[in-house]
């Protein structure tokens, strides 16, 4: 609430000041390069990722010198400012919206009430899947468009889902769901029904690491409430306690690789992030997160986080090296092409188990070997490795306990990345 009323304060004192300084003496197209290049310039310096930062602009008019844009970044606004008064001449209106804005009025959080939430890289169905997100999570609200949210998920990743998908709530109210007794769906796959009673008429599916609210027990099933108000019923031994699964969730490496094993066969779905389709890096979130930490979304920015491990002579895979250094559930980055190190791009993911195996979502889930003399040796992928990363016992702030998460507990502040 209060970041909300201090973004529109900002907003609106951004319009004041510039608006100011109208002036018709540059060209319309002379101008309207300098704006270009002002956006470049606070793009290169507040968005070094644009899957977690936004600054982008909403619409422009030429003929009347108007540009407007959106930002998740505050600081973004002075810097225009300040950019904007080095030109000689300056002749432009240009007005910055801070995210959240007015769209979402003071709902600012909101909590997933589908099993699993697609989220898209714009505002339509037809637009490019870009991550997915579980029943009962709550993420940020940043704006409201054409049916759609933009919303920040847990691990700081800006796209935009449904309505239909998101429960809105005030920040009080969703410290009220946070604070309540919930559970957490532990088994693989499941469905709630309307009764307790499994020939009784379904309410959902349910998929590993969805959270409900807990109403009561009821002759072997557990009475739920979702995000939304529904009420269901769910066989107790497929749900654990979310405080007292909060309690046993260690990231230990045999319990990250036994929940990377439960994945077994899964198909790859590009952004995906749940059991029902999982592409390289959702599978390795997903493995984590089942055991109590919030790691980054995509490969490349995983690659990012925890502590390197020296697997690499030169810029190639040195098996000796690997063997002796790499731990189970450390992470292997592959680059895609010939690139290698440092200019490589990141762009797939797999956890090791040990002995020279790793387990990774590519076609399926499925287990390869980094060794030439086992049967299931993988040629490409060993080819083109280029980086390991150490997530267990690591003190990175990219690592989020989920136990100390603002999106799962009201313990402490939101961790965003």
């Amino acid at each position: 609430m209060k970041f909300h009323f201090k973004a529109l304060l900002t907003s609106i004192c951004c319009l004041l000041g510039l608006a100011a300084r109208v002036d018709a003496s540059l060209p319309d197209s002379a101008m309207h390069r300098e704006i270009l290049h002002i956006a470049e310039q606070v793009t290169k310096r507040y968005i070094p990722d644009k899957r977690t930062a936004v600054f982008e602009p909403v619409a422009s008019d030429t003929l009347t010198n108007t540009y407007r844009f959106a930002t998740t970044v505050p600081e973004t606004v002075g810097y225009v400012d300040q950019l904007l008064a080095e030109i000689p001449i300056p002749s432009a209106r240009v007005t910055i919206a801070v995210l959240p804005d007015s769209s979402v009025m003071d709902r600012l959080a909101g909590v997933v009430n589908l099993s699993v939430a697609n989220l898209r890289v714009q505002p339509n169905n037809q637009a490019e899947l870009a991550t997915q997100v579980l029943l009962g999570t709550v993420v940020d609200l940043l704006q409201q468009q054409d049916g759609y949210y933009r919303i920040r998920t847990p691990e700081g990743y800006i796209a935009w889902v449904s309505v239909s998908s998101i429960t809105p709530m005030t920040l009080i109210e969703s410290t009220h769901w946070k604070t309540a007794e919930r559970v957490i769906f532990t088994a693989d796959f499941g469905h709630s029904y309307t009764a307790p009673d499994e020939r009784s008429l379904r309410v959902s599916d349910l998929v590993m690491g969805n959270i409900l609210r807990a109403e009561g027990q009821s002759d072997g099933f557990l009475h739920v409430r979702y995000p939304d108000g529904r009420e269901a019923y769910i066989r107790d031994e497929l749900v654990s306690p979310f405080d007292a699964w909060l309690v046993t969730a260690r990231p230990a490496a045999e319990h990250v690789i036994a929940t990377a094993k439960t994945m077994m066969g899964i198909p790859y779905l590009w952004g995906g992030t749940s059991v029902k389709g999982v592409d390289c890096s959702g599978f390795t979130k997903t493995a984590y997160y089942m055991n109590g930490i919030v790691i980054p979304r995509d490969a490349s920015q995983q690659v990012l986080a925890g502590l390197p491990v020296d697997v690499l002579s030169g810029d190639t895979l040195d098996r000796e090296k690997a063997l002796k250094h790499l731990r189970p559930a450390d992470l292997l980055f592959f680059a895609s092409g010939s690139d290698r190190p440092p200019s490589a791009r990141v762009t797939h993911v797999a956890l090791y188990l040990g002995d020279g195996e790793f387990i990774h979502a590519a076609g399926t889930v499925r287990i390869n070997s980094l060794l030439p003399e086992a049967p299931h040796f993988d040629d490409f992928q060993t080819r083109t490795l280029v980086a390991a990363r150490r997530y267990i016992g690591q003190p990175d702030p990219a690592l989020a306990p989920v136990a100390t998460h603002g999106a799962y507990t009201a313990h402490t502040k939101k961790h965003m990345p």
